[in-house]
């Protein structure tokens, strides 16, 4: 069977979801030798940057499975999983769903006594910590500790059960939020949910032009790490994932640019922390030439650094002489959520692409999206901005053991995502905020935080990223702080508070307490990369209301 009949056969199969991707590979006579994820981590004495095959995979996946069942985990047990490597996340996943288990993933940056607290919300079954996370076994957790990730693949893989058998709805898997503004939430996605955009799209869209080889930066424990995974199984394309970690909250530019010179993907999976991690570099100076594609997702990605990274790579183009790689690759920007289970917006740009401002392209078919006033349940108009209300088949089933939450992101049948959005005349849509950043100035005039970055760095070229908090005092004054990263080669000593003024326009403008440069490290993140703007607009009031403040 060839390879695109094969990818159809598998999107019309119904039975064949997030849990089960091993199984009906198999059962649909895939090729099992065929080399598919490889880690930058030894695997059960498999050395690191070694590729595993199907078989190789499921052999080392069954023996965990044989493991958790040998310790009692049983069908619907919520299992958390808090490592550190992406082998010990996907393959305690992949063991886990094949027992019908559901694993809680959970992302190795959470601090420990947000662990806790997370694992007694789950009121889970049994946790698995590795070496780095074994502290946590000294916390009240309301569940034992079934081992370390170590331990699970000596299990014996001829003493697995059958593989579980999944409704379309069956829980498959909880992740969690970036925990930006509380305790990250618990989210539960469905076995079809989570496999909705690979059926929908990535079956069926075009393959690529050659070898397709791709390099997740990802979490993996993060929704998006196990589509990721998910995909490039079910489309017969080699993954790397990476585990090494260069930063307290990200891939090291040096980390992933060596992981790009040494394996040569054609696409690279990230978040924006990732790519704004990459703007440190002068990428004219590595060997990013195998790179085709970049694959943004979760917040959409600042112009500044989408147009660093189009300017490097290659892409196939046809000549007289028949395919060669041009210069210049491609940015694809998927904006989406944990909750939201896929990106559900797309916008690709290209060496010479001007559509920036925030614009994050047309929804994808399977997405059906709304601009709403909260206040009234109504539709605004085109170019008022408004919450974005979202129905898709991607959508988590709601908070794990928080049915109040679930339903209050629920309004006339749409989830509210938290974003604010406006549509153009064309028909595209344009990100400004997070319903929880956006500050209202009064007058019909509001301070949009994720906007006001993206006008500094388009002003301030020698700034490498920023970090806009606004906050509503008391007194009913709204104080802003502008927080900036410099580039390797910027002047510290240089003020750059009129240039900043002029990005953020006179009403924002007057709202300005100060600009400031800081160390990355002044930057409170949560555990996947994204700012924690609430502790922050916490630490900007009580800077504004000290003696002296300003």
């Amino acid at each position: 069977m060839g390879a695109d009949n094969f990818r159809a056969t598998l999107a019309a199969d119904m039975e064949l979801g997030a849990g089960n991707v091993l199984l009906r590979l198999a059962e649909h006579g895939a090729d099992m030798d065929m080399p598919r994820v490889t880690f930058d981590v030894d695997v059960d004495g498999i050395p690191a940057w070694t590729p595993l095959s199907l078989a190789t995979l499921t052999e080392r996946v069954a023996a965990r499975a044989a493991w958790f069942r040998a310790r009692g985990v049983r069908r619907a047990d919520p299992i958390a999983v808090y490592v550190t490597s992406a082998p010990d996340v996907f393959l305690n996943f992949l063991a886990l769903t094949w027992l019908g288990a559901i694993p809680a993933l959970m992302n190795g940056n959470m601090p420990i006594e947000l662990a806790a607290e997370f694992v007694r919300r789950l009121r889970a079954a049994g946790v698995v910590v590795d070496a780095d996370h074994a502290a946590l076994a000294g916390h009240d957790l309301g569940a034992p500790v079934l081992g370390d990730a170590a331990q699970t693949g000596a299990g014996d893989p001829a003493q697995a059960p059958p593989h579980h058998r999944h409704h379309p709805q069956d829980p498959v898997v909880i992740t969690h939020s970036s925990g930006t503004t509380r305790v990250p939430a618990a989210i539960v996605h469905s076995h079809h949910g989570l496999f909705a955009a690979i059926r929908a799209v990535r079956l069926t869209e075009s393959r690529p032009y050659g070898e397709v080889r791709e390099m997740s930066a990802l979490p993996a424990a993060h929704a998006a790490g196990i589509i990721t995974l998910n995909q490039a199984l079910c489309n017969g394309y080699q993954l790397l994932c990476l585990s090494a970690q260069g930063g307290p909250f990200a891939r090291s530019a040096e980390t992933i640019l060596s992981a790009i010179e040494r394996w040569r993907p054609t696409g690279v999976f990230g978040f924006a922390v990732t790519w704004s991690e990459l703007a440190r570099v002068d990428l004219t100076t590595r060997d990013l030439s195998s790179v085709r594609n970049w694959f943004n997702t979760g917040d959409c990605a600042h112009e500044s650094h989408v147009r660093r990274l189009v300017a490097v790579g290659s892409h196939p183009t046809y000549t007289r002489d028949g395919m060669v790689d041009a210069p210049g690759s491609k940015f694809v920007d998927m904006l989406g959520s944990t909750e939201m289970g896929h990106g559900a917006f797309r916008i690709t740009h290209r060496l010479g692409s001007d559509r920036y401002d925030r614009c994050v392209g047309k929804p994808y078919p399977f997405a059906e999206i709304v601009l709403l006033d909260v206040e009234t349940g109504e539709e605004v108009a085109p170019g008022q901005v408004g919450h974005v209300g979202l129905k898709s088949p991607t959508l988590a089933l709601g908070y794990w053991n928080d049915s109040v939450t679930t339903y209050r992101t629920r309004l006339g049948g749409y989830y509210l995502t938290g974003d604010l959005m406006y549509r153009d005349e064309a028909g595209d849509y344009h990100h400004v905020d997070r319903a929880s950043d956006a500050v209202d100035l009064g007058g019909g005039t509001w301070l949009y935080t994720a906007l006001s970055e993206e006008r500094v760095l388009r002003h301030c070229p020698d700034v490498r990223d920023c970090t806009v908090v606004a906050a509503a005092a008391e007194d009913g004054t709204t104080v802003t702080d502008v927080l900036l990263l410099l580039a390797e080669d910027a002047d510290p000593a240089r003020d750059r508070t009129d240039r900043v003024r002029a990005a953020l326009g006179p009403a924002v403008a007057a709202t300005l307490r100060r600009v400031v440069t800081i160390p990355d490290d002044d930057v409170v993140m949560g555990p996947t990369g994204k700012v924690r703007k609430f502790l922050m607009r916490q630490r900007l009031l009580a800077g504004a209301a000290a003696p002296g403040a300003g």
